[in-house]
């Protein structure tokens, strides 16, 4: 369960008033089928230090919704040499308020100056009668959910002038009401909304141990031209109120189970971009970038088809 950060000011009408962009030099590099990490602030100067050879690279969009400074500086420098992903926490796409104009004003401007090569954002809510939440919640899988997302995405994607991905979030309490599953929910989604998934490997497994389903059912129920990306994780175990619970909390190495159902994946779906997240109790970049070789190995040995 990632904590967000929203960094930006006061909400302002309308989303596509904005100020001038500052030109970018091209197009951020393509991003392969390969394993890419999740850059996090603590490993900027190593990382341009040391120029990875590690082809793409993923950040959280709302650190670098400033107009300028050192944190764009970086963005800037890294999009130059390696593919980018812009992966946003803070739309609160299921949320009932409206869409923050500000917010989504900021993303528009990012997304324009850096010309990123993927843009995503998750299938859940944090906002509540203009109270951020600080956590990205789990939707009902109900029609009138659908919908509403539905409209949303199309709402993001107008502004961005460009299809975005939508990323399956963990969950540990069943939701009363649910009229389909998780994943059938996520592919009416994709096909209804003109967008694509970014499939959390490590949150379905999540989930699966708490809500006890089979993750590969859920992986064979996911049509391989909707998926555009996954992510993996580490999770942490607790205990509450006598029962066991699997938590997405990015600050542990990827289990070995979670690698096996990302090989899995891999047979199942076809070859993706693999993001390695770490979020909290962070290593050493090298480290890092060992972990993420991991997932090109698994690439490598596994029979898959290339998409």
């Amino acid at each position: 369960m990632r904590r967000r950060r929203r960094q930006h000011g006061a909400r302002q009408a309308g989303f596509l008033t904005t100020a001038a962009v500052p030109a970018a030099e091209g197009r951020s590099r393509p991003i392969p089928a390969t394993a890419g990490i999740g850059l996090r602030a603590a490993h900027h100067a190593d990382f341009l230090a040391t120029r990875p050879a590690i082809p793409w690279v993923e950040v959280h969009s709302e650190n670098f919704f400033a107009d300028g400074g050192r944190q764009l500086q970086v963005l800037d420098a890294v999009r130059r040499d390696y593919g980018l992903s812009l992966h946003g926490v803070g739309l609160s796409l299921g949320s009932t308020d409206p869409l923050d104009p500000e917010h989504l004003r900021r993303l528009a401007r990012l997304v324009r100056r850096v010309e990123p090569a993927l843009v995503s954002e998750h299938v859940a809510w944090g906002s509540m009668e203009g109270t951020f939440l600080n956590d990205l919640l789990p939707m009902p899988c109900t029609n009138e959910a659908l919908a509403h997302l539905v409209s949303r995405i199309g709402q993001v994607q107008d502004a961005l002038g460009r299809r975005i991905l939508v990323e399956n979030v963990s969950s540990y309490l069943r939701l009363a009401g649910s009229e389909m599953t998780e994943w059938e929910f996520l592919v009416a989604l994709a096909r209804r909304a003109g967008c694509l998934l970014l499939l959390d490997v490590n949150n379905i497994f999540v989930n699966a141990a708490n809500h006890g389903f089979d993750p590969l059912v859920y992986l064979e129920a996911i049509p391989p031209e909707l998926v555009a990306e996954f992510h993996i994780a580490g999770h942490s175990v607790v205990e509450a109120e006598g029962e066991t619970l699997l938590v997405d909390t990015h600050d542990a190495p990827v289990t070995a189970a979670v690698w096996q159902l990302l090989g899995a994946a891999l047979t199942r779906i076809g070859r993706r971009p693999v993001l390695l997240e770490r979020d909290a109790r962070l290593p050493p970049l090298p480290e890092l970038l060992a972990e993420a070789r991991l997932a090109d190995q698994l690439m490598e040995r596994a029979h898959v088809r290339v998409a």
